[in-house]
């Protein structure tokens, strides 16, 4: 940890090390679904697959929280908003979708967040947002329609299209709970402060949801299966812990600290088409032509409303990003 901290403080600069470290953040992301499915098809429970994750991730980040242990104090609820939401929330929903249908499918289907955020600005605090930012929610809704394939009917389990839909739900209240703390300034809370307190929160709410003291925790002590070939359930659940979450979250702060909220957000759209390639390779899960060319519109979609300059004469909207959506490049993802 006194690593990770160094690298944080060394401040802004470099590009290209940001850049580097978005990508590193968005693969890590990226294959969280694809080592998460075989231990869910191996017989865990979705919910005992998250709980695994967030406490395994809560106990290597605990020298954090102790490090920012006035954090607590002074903000409460941001704290207990990002460990509800962007963790608890999004990854239980996330799992719980990809138990059903396709890991590239319930990611796309989450990255309807951006366009979801919008709405809120636009309908419930009446706030303007830019043409280009509503062009986005269009083309996003479009591309959904083609990855679910509503021509056939929904052709995927409507109860997992629900769940995906609430993973992207849980980030859109991460992402208005981020917008209070944008004029904080240099009084805004360490990111990696809030990422370890908001997983030490997830850890206490999945355990009396998840109660794994029922979980098969032998399990883990045998093999999965990932698309026909073994694979130790272990080394899926230490990838899961180390690399689709400590180093995900970390690498996507730094990523912020070099580039910017808008920058280091595009880069982290590649999360969505790193693991729709994983699941094909790797889970043998394939998408038809429209499914790809949808989920391209969704994605283009998601840009659009991610980058897009904030309206005229009106206060920078919550889509484009504050000081304290520099918790995560990619708010909080799966």
């Amino acid at each position: 940890m006194p690593v990770v901290t160094s690298l944080f403080s060394q401040g802004k600069t470099g590009k290209g090390a940001g850049l580097c470290l978005a990508l590193v953040s968005a693969v890590a992301f990226g294959g969280s679904g694809v080592a998460a499915k075989p231990l869910i098809e191996a017989g865990l429970g979705p919910l005992h697959v998250v709980w695994l994750r967030v406490t395994g991730a809560a106990l290597v980040m605990l020298p954090l929280a102790v490090r920012h242990r006035a954090l607590p104090r002074r903000r409460p609820a941001l704290l207990a908003g990002f460990g509800l939401l962007a963790v608890a929330g999004v990854q239980a929903c996330y799992f719980a979708a990809l138990s059903r249908i396709p890991v590239g499918v319930a990611l796309l289907v989450e990255y309807l967040a951006p366009a979801l955020v919008l709405g809120w600005v636009r309908c419930v605090q009446r706030r303007p947002v830019t043409r280009a930012a509503a062009l986005g929610v269009v083309l996003a809704a479009g591309g959904l329609a083609c990855v679910v394939e509503v021509w056939s009917g929904l052709s995927f389990d409507a109860l997992g299209l629900l769940l995906a839909l609430g993973a992207a739900c849980c980030q859109v209240g991460y992402f208005v709970l981020s917008d209070p703390g944008a004029d904080a300034g240099e009084q805004a809370p360490d990111p990696l402060g809030v990422i370890a307190y908001g997983l030490l929160v997830g850890a206490v709410v999945l355990t009396a949801v998840a109660r794994p003291w029922a979980m098969d925790w032998s399990v883990l002590a045998h093999t999965a299966h990932m698309n026909g070939t073994p694979v130790p359930a272990a080394f899926l659940l230490a990838w899961i812990v180390l690399v689709a979450t400590v180093l995900a979250y970390v690498t996507g702060v730094l990523s912020v600290r070099r580039l910017s909220p808008q920058v280091a957000g595009v880069v982290a759209c590649l999360e969505a088409v790193i693991a729709t390639v994983l699941a094909w390779v790797l889970l043998g899960e394939h998408l038809s032509a429209p499914q790809v060319a949808g989920g391209a519109v969704v994605l283009l979609g998601a840009f659009i409303a991610q980058s897009s300059a904030p309206a005229e004469a009106a206060a920078e909207p919550v889509a484009a990003g504050g000081a304290e959506r520099e918790l995560s490049a990619r708010g909080t993802g799966a």
